[in-house]
């Protein structure tokens, strides 16, 4: 695939790299690409943080050690940041400040010139200020640079003999509030064992929506009318309200990525990076 060779040529040109790797199939993708170009002259390091799943940084590990490449990890602090935990509408472009403040002084201490991301094309086309805010820091995204979709990214990972080509997207357990809700580590610890119970019971695709005291569950919707019928619904409830929640709902309209990108004016929709 001519994009693949372009990505190879990319990293050929940098000759020393640092991913930002999150472990999703997006900087995987990027680690195993740079990893087969660069060798230990490449090195994915994932940022952790109560936003983070600790079964997605376990995945991280698994899925570095496979692919060979150098990992490491660094805690950020995007929670001592009121501008973040207070959650507006570019919530992100604070948490990729703070991921990009680390990472760029560590690369360079270690002789790295590139921070690079697994931003896709793809995700140019939504509202994401998190990009703004690696691209002041100088980060560059090899798979935006050469137009690689998200179909395209599972493509070429499948093409590449990666067992997690299909992996679903699990960003940051932050994105899970309606913007102006007060994020706090207590809230997102609630909303991660949720879609732990939840993964548990073999679903995969999904979310938990969390506004106050309620939990919204999002599944595919073709997946909505078996799972009211199969599941024991009060055992589930039970469950979430141990976790801490008191309302336990079901999206009807089913799960859609960015979903509460909807209530953002059009202003602040055209305003994308």
């Amino acid at each position: 695939m001519q994009k693949l060779e372009q990505l190879r040529t990319l990293f050929q040109q940098m000759d020393r790299a640092l991913i930002a790797y999150s472990g999703g199939i997006d900087s995987t993708l990027v680690a195993k690409i740079a990893y087969d170009v660069l060798g230990d002259r490449a090195l994915a390091v994932t940022a952790v943080s109560p936003s983070l799943l600790p079964e997605d940084l376990e995945d991280a590990r698994i899925q570095a050690a496979a692919i060979g490449i150098p990992h490491e990890e660094v805690e950020t602090q995007e929670m001592a940041n009121p501008n973040y935990t207070a959650n507006p509408v570019n919530r992100c472009y604070f948490c990729k400040s703070e991921l990009h403040d680390t990472l760029k002084p560590l690369a360079l201490s270690r002789g790295y010139p590139y921070v690079v991301d697994g931003v896709n094309a793809d995700d140019l086309k939504d509202y994401r200020p998190g990009i703004q805010a690696a691209k002041e820091r100088g980060a560059r995204s090899p798979l935006a640079e050469v137009g690689v979709s998200k179909t395209e990214v599972r493509q070429l990972a499948k093409q590449l003999a990666l067992p997690w080509w299909d992996k679903p997207a699990q960003p940051c357990l932050s994105s899970r509030f309606p913007y102006g809700e007060e994020i706090t580590v207590y809230k997102l610890q609630r909303v991660g064992r949720a879609e732990r119970y939840l993964r548990q019971l073999g679903l995969q695709n999904l979310r938990v929506r969390s506004e106050k005291d309620t939990a919204r569950i999002e599944l595919p919707p073709e997946q909505i009318k078996d799972f009211a019928i199969a599941q024991d619904l009060p055992a589930l409830v039970s469950a979430f309200q141990e976790f801490g929640f008191v309302y336990v709902t079901l999206d009807l309209e089913g799960y859609r990525s960015g979903k509460l990108n909807q209530v953002l004016q059009p202003e602040v929709l055209a305003a994308r990076s």
